[in-house]
């Protein structure tokens, strides 16, 4: 990963990734629909019906996963070996060990979510969320440990993603408590987007600069644009967010009356169902009562 394509790889995934959370997100709150159960009115017959079914979310995390592991095992020449045949036996290659292990928490993640959503009996909300909460907890120890030999540029661009990581740490760990809110969702969105953008940042700026010259350590100007870029993304990254939601507004608002409809014609039939059952709940009862009062009127003389 400390290559430009293994800074620039992860980044684009986080982005696309966001991008989909925000997407659903957006469509929940438009429809006033619930996050973690939504409903498919429209979708929910037919041969295609399992697809509309599938956790895209976990299969994207799957896929990305999978190859980056490939890819961080390609890299080291000799293949990625954990200590040498010398005397005393040292650790060999401790990055590389990071970034794998960071690779198999998000393949296994995206495993937990497919088999919450498609394969278990009754969806396991608390398993996905416990996961990717364990996840990001890895995460950030391993990012702590990993900048020990950094300094100047490089340190400032992975303190301040660190940051990221620490602020996804703390509102993935509310949503155990409440996973079903909206606005916890969209901080989570928002920190994946940025998190994202900031690594694919982090790949020009250490290894292909736009100027064509390397940034300095020793430069205090340096270090102080690393953190106005930073500002950038977060407001670059709200705004796209903003965005998303607006589009997504008018798409449904003006391209889904027919989902409109389905969602008011819900409503009225659950309240009658309920009405129904009470009717003959309150029949039931009164005609209890009158077979009561029959046998008191009967065994009295």
């Amino acid at each position: 990963m400390g290559t430009f394509a293994g800074h620039l790889y992860p980044g684009l995934f986080l982005v696309f990734y966001g991008l989909y959370q925000a997407i659903v997100v957006s469509k929940a709150a438009i429809f006033n629909d619930s996050l973690l159960y939504p409903s498919r009115p429209l979708r929910n017959k037919g041969r295609w019906a399992r697809l509309w079914k599938l956790c895209y979310g976990g299969l994207l995390k799957m896929v990305t996963g999978s190859l980056l592991i490939a890819y961080e095992i390609s890299c080291v020449t000799g293949g990625l070996k954990l200590m040498n045949r010398e005397l005393p036996p040292r650790f060999m290659y401790p990055k590389q060990w990071q970034h794998l292990t960071m690779f198999i928490l998000l393949s296994l993640n995206g495993c937990v979510d497919v088999t919450s959503k498609n394969l278990l009996p009754q969806r396991c909300v608390l398993l996905e969320k416990g996961t990717l909460v364990l996840t990001v907890y890895v995460l950030l120890l391993l990012l702590v440990s990993h900048v020990q030999d950094s300094s100047g540029v490089e340190l400032q661009i992975h303190s301040l993603l660190i940051l990221v990581v620490f602020l996804l740490m703390l509102v993935l760990t509310v949503e155990l408590w409440a996973p079903d809110t909206f606005y916890l969702l969209m901080i989570e969105t928002l920190l994946f987007l940025l998190m994202g953008s900031w690594l694919i940042q982090a790949a020009f700026i250490l290894y292909r600069p736009v100027t064509g010259y390397p940034w300095q350590d020793d430069d205090i100007s340096d270090i102080m644009f690393i953190t106005t870029f930073f500002c950038w993304h977060l407001m670059i990254n709200a705004l796209c967010l903003l965005g998303i939601y607006g589009v997504s507004f008018f798409w449904h608002r003006c391209h889904s009356p027919n989902l409109k409809l389905m969602v008011t014609k819900e409503a009225p039939y659950a309240k009658s169902t309920v009405g129904s059952l009470y009717k003959l709940l309150q029949e039931g009862e009164q005609a209890e009562k009158e077979e009561q009062a029959l046998l008191l009127s009967k065994s009295s003389p």
